[in-house]
């Protein structure tokens, strides 16, 4: 099988995590794809329909794929109404995964926004796992409204392994008493060596450039501050083009760009 071909596979299960988003837990029906690394994407395929890049938020057993998917247009309405037994296409995996191991005794900081918190979510699943090894681990979370924060369920797990947790949402919900505002007035909870940081940013493209410039701002390296980068990605193989940015082919290059390549290049436009 090439990697322009569909693998199948079968919906084994679905959660709704928000009114317009859902995890669909993904078993192959014949041989699985090779093994995706955290950061990396798959084609998913609705057969009659369509095919859109989704980046991978899990694993789901030994061979399956956890991809969480936000109701946008006709493509991800239909993966988004996919119900258990439904067949899919799968293409993948594609592009470069966040860069993982962080160095021994780092301070990992993961800031996400929005569905920014999927393709996150393998990277903060191998910090916790490997809580020892970094001098602190910080996942800073901004959302809509309460009712947009992805995971919740998970996050006291995460905090119990000894990662810090903290959430922040554009606007209050009745009952809601944590805090108001954009994901970067978090950073004040962040307690760690900038020099000695590494970063983890993906969300929409206007809060990973501020996100972006006010870690390094504060120290953080440039070469040690990743950034998951969208564009219109085709093919997931370098070879139609549309997901040029700059130099890079971001299905290829990309998705997972550190900032001292993609800083300059972020204030080019979408075709």
């Amino acid at each position: 099988m090439t990697t322009m071909t569909p693998a199948r596979y079968r919906v084994a299960d679905r959660a709704d995590e928000t009114g317009d988003t859902v995890t669909l837990a993904l078993e192959p029906v014949d041989a699985p794809l090779p093994a995706f690394r955290p950061g990396q994407f798959a084609m998913l395929y609705a057969f009659g329909v369509g095919e859109i890049p989704i980046s991978v938020s899990g694993r789901y057993g030994a061979d399956g794929l956890l991809h969480t998917v936000r109701t946008v247009g006709a493509t991800s309405g239909a993966l988004c109404r996919a119900e258990p037994g439904t067949t899919l296409g799968v293409r993948g995996p594609f592009g470069r995964g966040w860069a993982l191991p962080a160095p021994d005794g780092a301070d990992v900081v993961v800031v996400a926004g929005g569905l920014g918190l999927a393709p996150l979510r393998p990277a903060v699943r191998h910090a916790k796992a490997h809580r020892d090894r970094y001098r602190s681990v910080t996942v800073l979370i901004g959302a809509r409204t309460p009712a947009d924060l992805l995971y919740p369920a998970e996050y006291d797990e995460w905090r119990s392994a000894g990662v810090g947790v903290h959430t922040i949402v554009d606007r209050a919900a009745a009952g809601w008493t944590g805090r108001v505002g954009v994901v970067t007035a978090l950073f004040d909870q962040l307690r760690v060596h900038p020099a000695e940081t590494v970063a983890y940013v993906c969300g929409p493209e206007v809060m990973m450039r501020f996100v972006a410039r006010d870690l390094a701002r504060l120290g953080v390296p440039p070469g040690r501050l990743w950034l998951s980068l969208e564009r219109n990605m085709h093919c997931g193989i370098g070879h139609c083009g549309h997901c040029q940015l700059g130099p890079l082919l971001l299905c290829r290059d990309g998705p997972v760009v550190a900032f001292d390549t993609a800083g300059p290049l972020l204030s080019t436009r979408e075709l």
